[in-house]
């Protein structure tokens, strides 16, 4: 029978060491024939340790051939903190296998940070700026009531401090927690100009925590919204004035769409963009890339995401279905249809689009949506269409009456 490999035990220690494992965790320590980790953390095994040692590399690829390699060695990795929060066991056991490891936590250098300022972090947002660039956070920093921020040498605190405040971003007071667990740990505890007024050690974990009663965004931002903004809202070109999607139909779509917060969003004829604005303000942690033959739409499309504050909005200037060609595969896609072209343009997006992802197109010309209704149908049982016929309401000599939106039509369409 062939051998089995032995589980590869992922164990959790602090700045004391195997000191504080229980005595079942330190055995299995000490029992290793293979001790991974970091420089620092090999320094603090003990002599009684007889195990081959061994640096873990910091490239996560070659983390994963070093484990891959242990073969069936018993090896244990050691990791600070809790090895799957924002740790590299997320990474391996995806990576590997699950049936492979063993996990053994320890307390997190984030809980430590928020047990040494006393707030609760069970509501938080929460994550690690090694992985997450600053600018494509802000927007959950802005809204949430506390934040836990691990920092990374290319993003420390004084910096995310000066970005907030640049944002407009200031009423949070900030703590920053160094080097918890270790003799010379210190936390810090000041208003964003302060904090961005001085400098930390590398080791550190930035928490904020919104002042009582403190508005949600920045005044000049009060009346935007995630989604649905007027139409007014969007700089468009005067001779297509009126030709974006109207804020309700907007919203719709967007429903259909299904976007989640990593999702990646194709806007098929973007015009201003206003949809594909809409669209990576839900996709916060994903992309949506406006794709738009005309020069000077595609212009606006560029303003407009500088006046929403969209930095995972990516304009491309080009036609479809050839300017798909460099875009990534998506998990939603939108299309403002009415020309000839629609049904191939939905056909090619549709044989990209991810499994489980949505197409959605808007329709004015009936004879066009019988077309597409029947090519879409035959390629997926989940079809529908949705006529939105839409009345507003308006005073007319002190009179309430109701005055007819252009009606249209939503087709929606997921892949199997």
């Amino acid at each position: 029978m062939p051998q089995t490999s032995e589980k590869i035990a992922v164990i959790g220690i602090g700045d004391d060491g195997i000191g504080a494992a229980s005595p079942t965790v330190r055995q299995r320590i000490l029992d290793a024939q293979l001790v991974l980790g970091s420089d620092r953390a090999l320094k603090l095994l003990p002599e009684e340790c007889q195990a081959e040692r061994r640096v873990l590399s910091a490239d996560l690829e070659d983390v994963a051939a070093q484990l891959e390699s242990v073969g069936s060695r018993r090896a244990v990795v050691l990791i600070f903190g809790d090895p799957m929060f924002y740790g590299l066991a997320r990474y391996v056991t995806e990576k590997i296998g699950k049936d492979r490891f063993d996990v053994v936590p320890h307390v997190s250098s984030m809980q430590l940070a928020f047990a040494r300022v006393m707030e609760s972090w069970d509501e938080a947002y929460l994550t690690n700026l090694a992985n997450h660039p600053l600018e494509a956070i802000l927007e959950r920093i802005r809204t949430a009531q506390k934040v836990g921020l691990f920092t990374s040498p290319a993003q420390p605190p004084n910096r995310v401090a000066e970005a907030l405040l640049a944002k407009g971003i200031d009423y949070f007071h900030a703590y920053v927690c160094e080097n918890l667990g270790a003799r010379d740990e210190r936390v810090t505890r000041g208003t964003l100009d302060e904090i961005a007024a001085q400098t930390f050690a590398s080791l550190n974990v930035m928490i904020l925590v919104r002042q009582p009663n403190a508005p949600d965004r920045p005044r000049d931002a009060i009346g935007r919204r995630l989604f649905g903004n007027p139409d007014e809202a969007f700089l468009h070109s005067k001779p297509k004035q009126g030709l974006t999607t109207s804020a309700e139909v907007r919203a719709l779509a967007l429903a259909q769409m299904d976007i989640a917060a990593g999702s990646i969003v194709w806007d098929i004829g973007a015009g201003s963009g206003s949809v594909s604005i809409e669209a990576a303000q839900i996709a916060r942690d994903g992309a949506a890339y406006a794709v738009e033959m005309d020069p000077e739409d595609h212009g606006l499309i560029k303003q407009n995401a500088e006046r929403f504050d969209v930095g995972n909005l990516i304009a491309v200037l080009g036609k479809a279905p050839d300017a798909f060609n460099d875009l990534p595969d998506p998990d939603a896609v939108f299309i403002a249809g009415g020309g000839r072209e629609v049904a191939r343009i939905c056909t090619a997006a549709f044989e990209r689009l991810r499994p489980g992802g949505r197409l959605v197109v808007n329709l004015i010309a009936i004879n066009n949506l019988a077309e597409l209704y029947e090519q879409m149908g035959a390629a997926s049982h989940n079809c529908r269409v949705m006529m939105v016929n839409i009345s507003e309401g308006a005073d007319q000599l002190g009179r309430l009456s109701f005055e007819s939106l252009k009606p249209s039509f939503l087709l929606s369409v997921v892949k199997p």
